[in-house]
């Protein structure tokens, strides 16, 4: 892959891990404001189910962004758009839809497949 694509890609992983970082100080700041006391345990319950919600969702972008370092890494080392698995190159058109992946399409098919057998 040349450099100026190597670029783009830096430039939308940087992009989304802004948007994830951004994304979880909101989060910590309005659970931090959120000292709600209320009376009634449906509404206490609700306030608690929406705050496991919330950090289940927080959880998952946190496994994001440590890919997204993963992938930012992997452009700096020169492994970026390789395949872990076979060592080809991951089609430009996939790593767009998935900037993160370290696997081809064939490999991950490949990969959906077995799991699907056990």
């Amino acid at each position: 892959m040349d450099a100026e694509k190597l670029e783009q890609f830096r430039q939308l992983l940087q992009e989304e891990m802004k948007a994830l970082l951004s994304e979880a100080d909101k989060t910590v700041q309005e659970m931090g404001d959120d000292a709600s006391h209320f009376p009634d345990p449906t509404d206490r319950a609700t306030q608690e189910s929406d705050r496991t919600f919330e950090l289940r969702i927080r959880d998952r972008e946190r496994k994001l962004a440590n890919k997204v370092r993963e992938a930012l890494e992997r452009i700096d080392d020169g492994s970026y758009g390789i395949c872990e698995d076979c060592g080809g190159e991951i089609s430009e058109a996939r790593l767009k839809a998935r900037p993160v992946t370290t696997q081809c399409i064939d490999c991950k098919i490949e990969a959906e497949e077995k799991e699907k057998r056990l």
